[in-house]
């Protein structure tokens, strides 16, 4: 099963681009679909994007279409997350996860997650 470690969370200002990384320490990145769900302080954990094992599917909550990018490279065992644009509503903890199906990821059915990385945008 994979292991995965998020970096790239920090401080920005509203407007700016982050990119965050996610790898997956034990090398069983093969096969899984990866996604990315954020926390915002006091609310739910909710999905925020999905990139199926071959990256020709993906899917985005509404709420960062066209501003957010998936995607992996699985000779390297990590799947990227692009931030343009970044508004304070953006801010939570995110998390990166691995699921059988991108389908499945879009449900919250997860097969493994990190421990999250902080994402803070000042406005």
């Amino acid at each position: 099963q994979v292991q995965l470690v998020e970096s790239g969370g920090g401080l920005v200002q509203a407007g700016d681009s982050l990119r965050l990384s996610c790898a997956d320490s034990r090398r069983a990145f093969s096969g899984y679909a990866m996604g990315w769900f954020r926390q915002a302080p006091g609310k739910e954990r909710e999905f925020v994007t999905v990139i199926s094992w071959s990256g020709g599917t993906t899917r985005y909550a509404d709420s960062v279409k066209g501003r957010f990018t998936i995607s992996r490279d699985n000779a390297k065992n990590t799947v990227y997350l692009q931030m343009n644009s970044l508004k304070p509503e953006d801010t939570a903890v995110y998390y990166c996860a691995a699921s059988t199906t991108p389908q499945a990821m879009v449900k919250n059915v997860l097969d493994a997650w990190g421990q999250g990385t902080l994402v803070t945008v000042s406005s």
